[in-house]
């Protein structure tokens, strides 16, 4: 497993997504950028906003794609190419809606599990040999969303889930800094509860 160099947060450009469900790894590496005082810059050439950072020591460069979500792969693999790294360099935060709110799953590779972010990343890629960090987001309660899941995780978390998400973005930065650090197996046995 090579050494984390990019670390990508997947969600949608544009305000009125900001706070979206989905969009959870934008939140997290807007607070890697933000603790590692990093500047953002529009590089329209990836097709995304970058941030070079120091986090666990190191020199990594953070990533938002505005692609939106289901084509963030063509501004991964622009990253890649251009900075000649490898997959498994990159660490890609995203949204899972099969977990809890506010649970962490990372792991060194996988499936695209669904989630049209990372097809969209493996596609361009031409690799699902990439750590993730998944951060639940759960799902809508039975009979509860009219307009399925799509609306669901397009729709702002509940008042009584902030605390709770806001812990799971602290806890994912320091995930996310643990995995640059230390290696991602490390931050795996660490934060993965």
């Amino acid at each position: 497993m090579g050494e984390i160099r990019l670390v990508v947060g997947l969600g949608n450009p544009g305000r009125e997504y900001g706070t979206s469900r989905h969009n959870i790894g934008f939140r997290v590496v807007d607070k890697l950028a933000a603790d590692a005082g990093a500047r953002w810059q529009t590089k329209s050439k990836f097709e995304a906003d970058i941030a070079e950072a120091q986090l666990g020591g190191r020199a990594v460069l953070l990533a938002k794609p505005l692609t939106f979500m289901n084509a963030s792969g063509s501004a991964c693999a622009a990253l890649l190419h251009w900075h000649k790294f490898e997959p498994e360099q990159m660490l890609v935060i995203v949204d899972d809606a099969d977990l809890d709110v506010g649970r962490l799953r990372l792991r060194e590779k996988g499936s695209a599990g669904g989630h049209r972010g990372l097809l969209s990343i493996a596609q361009c890629a031409g690799s699902e040999q990439y750590p993730r960090l998944r951060i639940g987001i759960g799902r809508p309660e039975p009979g509860r969303a009219a307009d399925g899941l799509v609306g669901f995780v397009l729709g702002r978390f509940r008042d009584d889930e902030r605390p709770q998400v806001d812990e799971a973005v602290a806890r994912a930065a320091q995930a996310v800094e643990s995995a640059v650090a230390r290696g991602v197996a490390a931050a795996m046995n660490e934060f993965n509860g």
